[in-house]
């Protein structure tokens, strides 16, 4: 029947995949969960998300478990979502999260004082950007700028913030570009024969 939205038999258990799987917590992580929230604390720091009330979370043991409340399909979205949100929280203060992006072009340059990260773009002038709180950096000598940081949704914003800076373009891949992210490259204009 056109029109009408059929869900196949056990899309729901393959949507709530991801979150049905317990979260294993390290030995120096510890986390308290309020009606509302979550705080993971760990080595490298502390983090604290809310949850949204249609999802249940708890720690049994040395795990966190994600359950929804309901079965509607908010809910299931919800449920691997929350998941994969703490999962993040836990690694993130227990290990931290690392980001390197990589600076291409003749003149281009990358230099950090303290949390001021100092870029020579092509433009007449250089761009001074700040790293937010939370988020360090460092440059090697290959113009190769390392991000470290907890929360892994602030490091990829941070990161997102400085590569939008000065994109790669295709035809020389100058630009500021992830270092797991490949350019596809474009043929440069030829000049055309006289006629």
């Amino acid at each position: 029947m056109s029109g009408v939205d059929i869900e196949p038999t056990g899309a729901g258990e393959k949507l709530s995949r991801i979150g049905k799987k317990p979260i294993k917590i390290p030995a120096s992580t510890t986390i308290t969960i309020d009606g509302s929230g979550i705080t993971v604390k760990g080595a490298k720091g502390s983090l604290s998300r809310p949850i949204h009330p249609a999802v249940g979370v708890v720690v049994e043991g040395k795990e966190i478990l994600v359950s929804p409340k309901d079965s509607s399909r908010e809910t299931r979205a919800l449920h691997g979502l929350t998941r994969a949100l703490v999962a993040n929280m836990v690694t993130g203060v227990s290990e931290g999260f690392t980001r390197i992006l990589e600076v291409n072009g003749i003149g281009y340059k990358a230099e950090i004082s303290g949390s001021t990260l100092s870029l020579m773009l092509g433009y007449s002038h250089p761009i001074q950007y700040l790293l937010p709180d939370g988020v360090s950096g460092s440059v090697d000598k290959k113009n190769a700028i390392t991000l470290t940081g907890i929360d892994r949704e602030l490091l990829g914003q941070t990161a997102a913030a400085i590569r939008r800076l000065r994109p790669p373009e295709p035809y020389k891949g100058k630009g500021i570009k992830y270092s797991t992210e490949h350019i596809a490259r474009k043929a440069g204009k030829t000049g055309g024969k006289g006629k």
